[in-house]
């Protein structure tokens, strides 16, 4: 919920490795070099092609800063960034959009599960007589990158829109209010629906008209929305409870966890200093020490249940001793390692 009684934003929770991946292309066209991109990151060029990878939003943020420090353009990267998205790289939450019965029924499921996508932004929903209008928050987003995922974004929604409403049609037209943003509005221009762009509004926000929010979505399919959605749900909740700096300490120890970094370490590696980042994990109610056990339990429990011997486990782990692994192993659950052999099918 919040360190320091300071409350974190949506948008810090682990996130997955493919949005700093669209980055670090982007940024290769730019001339910018990958080692540049992720340097003082915490994050390695084997994470960014580990697509199962999940980074933190710091991270990302780390990642983007060291890109906007070096490309001559920055509107230019925004938009071979955002020009890289379609429904294919977007996960669970892609799917439960194009499966929405209707519309609007897809505009309430990116409301709600917004933070799964790559999107910093917060989005709401609140319907006026003139239509229902969702509206883009970037109060939230670090200042230096607020214009960068503004319009980011809108590269990417318009990568997206034809295949989520190409064939939905409405007399009414569509609102777009852009405040003072460096957007090419043609890009705005779809056949099938008219589009009414207001630059000099005091808000980022579409108005989409009720009727058009009726309408069957192309690939509607009732059991596969609820499906997904119940998986947007239960992903959600899951990277919520990794979010903040034990969660960054517990990637890190996964990383490796057969040679296990000192406390000393990971703080150099997290940019501050090693009483900060206790202070920090008690405000987790944790410490380095129980996400080491943490992590070491996890994996063990993993490896010995995947069929590997008592041995093979101790030694991945980093233990010198066979007999030093099992007496932890006991004091973690209670029972010898060899009960936990072979269980998995």
């Amino acid at each position: 919920m919040s360190i320091g009684d300071v409350a974190q934003p949506d948008w810090d929770i682990p996130r997955p490795v493919a949005t700093c991946r669209h980055l670090l292309e982007a940024a290769r066209l730019h001339g910018v070099d990958a080692a540049d991109c992720l340097a003082g990151t915490g994050v390695t060029p084997a994470d960014i092609d580990d697509s199962a990878t999940e980074v933190q939003a710091g991270q990302e943020l780390a990642i983007l800063r060291n890109i906007l420090g070096r490309v001559n353009d920055p509107h230019e990267f925004a938009r071979d960034v955002g020009l890289q998205y379609n429904f294919a790289n977007t996960g669970v939450l892609g799917y439960a959009l194009l499966a929405s019965p209707t519309l609007g029924d897809a505009v309430n499921m990116a409301c709600r599960y917004a933070t799964l996508s790559s999107t910093f932004l917060r989005l709401t929903r609140h319907d006026t007589p003139d239509g229902a209008v969702l509206e883009f928050d970037d109060s939230a987003v670090p200042a230096d990158v607020r214009s960068f995922m503004m319009e980011r974004d809108l590269f990417a929604l318009t990568s997206m829109v034809p295949l989520l409403i190409g064939q939905l049609s409405s007399d009414a037209p569509i609102k777009v209010e852009l405040p003072g943003i460096d957007f090419p509005v043609e890009r705005l221009e779809f056949p099938w629906v008219a589009i009414e762009v207001d630059l000099a509004a005091t808000r980022s926000a579409i108005t989409l008209p009720f009727e058009l929010l009726a309408l069957p979505m192309p690939a509607a399919d009732t059991a596969a929305a609820e499906a997904c959605a119940q998986q947007c749900e239960e992903l959600l909740q899951t990277r919520r409870r990794r979010r903040g700096i034990a969660a960054q300490v517990r990637s890190r120890l996964v990383r490796d966890p057969g040679v296990l970094p000192s406390m000393a370490v990971i703080a150099d590696e997290l940019c501050i200093t090693e009483r900060t980042l206790h202070r920090r994990l008690v405000a987790e109610h944790t410490s380095y020490r129980a996400l080491v056990d943490e992590v070491r339990v996890t994996l063990a429990v993993a490896m010995l249940e995947s069929g590997l011997t008592v041995e093979e486990t101790a030694r991945q782990l980093g233990y010198s001793e066979t007999a030093a692994f099992s007496r932890a192993f006991i004091r973690w659950v209670g029972t010898p390692p060899s009960k936990h052999r072979g269980r998995r099918p």
